[in-house]
């Protein structure tokens, strides 16, 4: 399993990356190989300073050995090994008005001495962050998110949604960092579901990403924006930052396991602001960004 996933991700990555410069028409991925001390490496691709894209990361990991006595006591285990791979994504586009994408699907295994797997699972996701809300492109986004859980379980879709809204949320600000998508973690074999199902679920959504998020940024790339519509975006940017560095399980564990830091940490954008005590204009489209940020929303159910 853990040899056809990462294949997978390969091939993901190639198709990603392509198709991202496509759009953009201007930059180009750097890629860079590395390696990790104590097992594995990675594949890092990062574009920086596009005609549509300020910064992003497509990137793809492996990784093996033991593990961390924080991760140990974290999953309730004593002198265990493992291996985890994965394709982590975030897309920081320049214009305030297309938002800014994060995705992540991601396969671990872990052994016991003898080298036996005595537990695996998937997991992962796709969510959008807007700085200004159009609700054609959230409803968009979450509809392809549902055709691909709906190909799989009924309840896929509402399920992880609701796991989503409850993931990607700054509770020390009291509000979502965008209008999420789907996070799903820990999906293990099951009476009704084996490892061969949750693979085939995964990739079902991991190849739906481009259908999800493409369309949203070829829609707005060319809109017009003004000087305070780009600082609300870095201000935006900024929580999106916290959560990242405060809340975001994948960045903790990479930071545990010691993971390669440029490539943990590309997910943080070039530009941001920190204003004291920032409250935008009642009424305006930022504050009704922001009221929906505290309320999720069923975004399906208003087709």
């Amino acid at each position: 399993m853990k040899d056809k996933f990462y294949n997978y991700i390969l091939t993901l990555q190639d198709t990603i990356t392509s198709k991202i410069e496509t759009v953009d028409g201007k930059a180009k991925f750097q890629e860079d190989l590395w390696e990790r001390p104590e097992g594995g490496g990675g594949r890092t691709r990062v574009i920086e300073n596009g005609n549509v894209f300020e910064k992003g990361g497509v990137n793809i990991s492996a990784v093996h050995g033991e593990l961390p006595d924080s991760m140990q006591q974290y999953f309730g285990v004593k002198d265990a090994n493992f291996f985890a791979c994965g394709l982590s994504l975030v897309l920081h586009p320049k214009n305030p008005m297309v938002p800014t994408v994060h995705a992540n699907w991601r396969y671990f295994e872990m052994y016991d001495q003898q080298g036996n797997i005595v537990d695996s699972w998937f997991g992962g996701g796709q969510d959008l962050t807007p700085y200004y809300l159009f609700d054609e492109d959230a409803i968009h986004f979450h509809q392809v998110c549902k055709t691909a859980c709906d190909k799989h379980h009924p309840d896929f879709y509402a399920l992880y949604k609701k796991r989503c809204d409850e993931y990607f949320w700054n509770s020390h600000r009291n509000e979502a960092r965008g209008v999420g998508g789907l996070f799903f973690d820990y999906c293990k074999s099951r009476d009704d579901l084996s490892m061969d199902d949750w693979y085939s679920f995964v990739i079902e959504v991991g190849d739906s990403f481009l259908d999800g998020y493409v369309p949203i940024v070829e829609k707005r790339k060319e809109m017009p924006y003004s000087v305070e519509q780009r600082n609300w975006q870095e201000i935006r940017r900024g929580r999106y930052v916290e959560f990242n560095l405060v809340h975001d399980k994948g960045t903790l564990f990479g930071l545990k396991t010691n993971g390669r830091i440029e490539s943990i940490l590309m997910s943080l954008p070039p530009h941001v602001q920190w204003v004291y005590d920032h409250h935008p204009e009642k009424g305006s489209e930022e504050d009704r960004l922001l009221d929906v940020l505290k309320h999720p929303v069923d975004w399906t159910s208003r087709l």
